[in-house]
């Protein structure tokens, strides 16, 4: 268990690893917010539940996953707690994105609006980004950081 708990925790002390965190943080936290707390013109908790389970047809379960990770995963990002685990959470839930809604649709998105749906460019960079953040972790100026000092 001590094990696993520095292996999350240990991080690269450069900046450039904090940038990609803080990025994948803030570019998330917004579609997490909506999900959850129905700011910046989303639905809020119910209604997304309704969406993902009844029109989407998705399990209870993932569709709760999508917005924790979203929500919570996000503010972690930001912070810097946990950063390996929330960039792992969002990769499996943008290959899943990817696999179950976008592959359809091509490579790139639906900039024109001429598509039937969105392709997979984006979901591919925050991919890219929890990729850079799993192999080296929250960078400079993170809670990890912090706690991986007092170890």
């Amino acid at each position: 268990m001590k094990h696993l708990a520095k292996t999350l925790l240990t991080t690269n002390p450069k900046i450039g690893f904090s940038i990609a965190r803080l990025t994948l943080g803030l570019v998330i936290f917004p579609h997490g917010a909506q999900k959850l707390l129905g700011l910046f013109g989303g639905y809020g908790y119910s209604a997304t539940m309704e969406t993902f389970t009844t029109q989407m047809g998705l399990p209870g379960i993932v569709a709760f996953s999508i917005i924790m990770i979203e929500f919570f995963g996000s503010m972690s990002l930001i912070l810097g707690l946990l950063s390996r685990f929330w960039a792992l959470s969002l990769t499996g839930m943008f290959i899943g994105i990817i696999y179950t809604t976008q592959l359809e649709h091509g490579f790139f998105m639906n900039w024109f609006g001429n598509q039937a749906g969105e392709g997979y460019e984006y979901s591919l960079l925050i991919i890219g980004l929890a990729l850079i953040i799993i192999l080296n972790g929250s960078g400079k100026w993170s809670i990890d950081g912090l706690i991986s000092k007092k170890q």
